[in-house]
């Protein structure tokens, strides 16, 4: 009898597994397949650093419980190892990792979605990889300052940034610029204008994606502990309708002020602020900001950023 029981309780975890693998969403797919391998977190841990991949056991704690999900580059490399170990079809959880969102895009369209903010990621490793660039670059980002601005057909137009940095390691010569374009962008016939004490260095861009990155060359090495002010822009106007600008932060620390200026007759109905702690995350932190009508202008300001991403939203009629 007991026999019987154990066969009837292993098909129970074998049919919860394939329907959390075709309905979702992925933190419980993921709890069903790793209770139907019967591992403990720890053992998952281990077989991932064989595939070279090193997650904490909070952090799987974390992905099966729902309260975080994978983003980073190394994150979704474990997410396709952990699809090997755990015994499950090609693509079966980064796939629910991507349609998630995309139901919820399909709500507010013109927020980005988890889908196009991974493959973002992915496609600037590579670019940064071909520039030889760490995430950082060995700056440190004291104060920021972004101007964007929105065209008469609603099109983001194009920005300029002022940062102020301070090196945390001697021979920093660069800076390396990312812009994200709106869906639909082109940005092979974006670019990217050194504005003050820097100058334009190789420029990269991935096409599907629209990313694309820029060397700013500073024309002087700089030593651990010294500051740095420059400026730089880039021309857009490749994409559509534009309905939010986002900024994310890798690290924490440092001013953040973001203004976006419409243009003359083409002013939205509301605008708001909001951050999420990861692309994977809820959005969070919503504040209506006032938009000033004679200056055609709204702004917001983070007095220290925190890691993960910020951003002002606004409605068309």
């Amino acid at each position: 009898m007991r026999h019987g029981t154990q066969h009837a309780d292993v098909d129970v975890v074998a049919a919860e597994l394939d329907t959390a693998l075709r309905t979702g969403p992925f933190h419980v797919a993921l709890r069903a397949a790793i209770t139907a391998r019967g591992l403990p977190l720890q053992r998952v841990q281990h077989h991932l650093t064989r595939y070279g991949v090193k997650v904490g056991v909070t952090s799987l704690s974390y992905w099966q419980q729902g309260a975080r999900r994978p983003q980073r580059a190394e994150s979704l490399r474990a997410v396709r190892a952990l699809e090997e170990i755990l015994q499950l079809p090609d693509e079966s959880l980064i796939r629910l990792l991507t349609t998630a969102d995309e139901h919820t895009t399909a709500e507010r369209p013109s927020a980005r979605s988890y889908r196009s903010l991974v493959e973002a990621s992915g496609a600037l490793e590579k670019l940064l990889a071909e520039l030889d660039s760490p995430l950082d670059g060995g700056l440190l980002a004291i104060g920021q300052h972004e101007r964007v601005r929105i065209g008469a057909r609603r099109e983001l137009v194009g920005r300029d940034s002022q940062h102020i940095v301070r090196a945390h390691k001697d021979g920093v010569d660069r800076y390396v610029a990312v812009h994200h374009g709106d869906p639909g962008c082109a940005p092979e016939h974006m670019t990217v204008h050194a504005l003050e004490n820097c100058r334009t260095g190789r420029v990269l861009w991935h096409h599907e994606t629209g990313v694309l990155v820029a060397e700013l060359l500073f024309d002087t090495l700089l030593r651990a502990g010294d500051t740095f002010l420059f400026r730089y822009g880039v021309e857009d106007g490749t994409a559509g309708a534009s309905g939010e600008y986002v900024r994310g932060f890798g690290f924490s620390g440092g001013q953040y002020a973001l203004q976006v200026r419409f243009s003359e007759g083409t002013l939205p109905v509301r605008c708001h602020r909001f951050a999420q702690h990861s692309a994977a995350a809820p959005r969070s932190g919503r504040q209506e900001l006032p938009l000033s009508g004679h200056h055609r202008s709204v702004h917001m300001v983070e007095q220290r950023v925190r890691s993960g991403i910020v951003g002002i939203g606004w409605d068309w009629e």
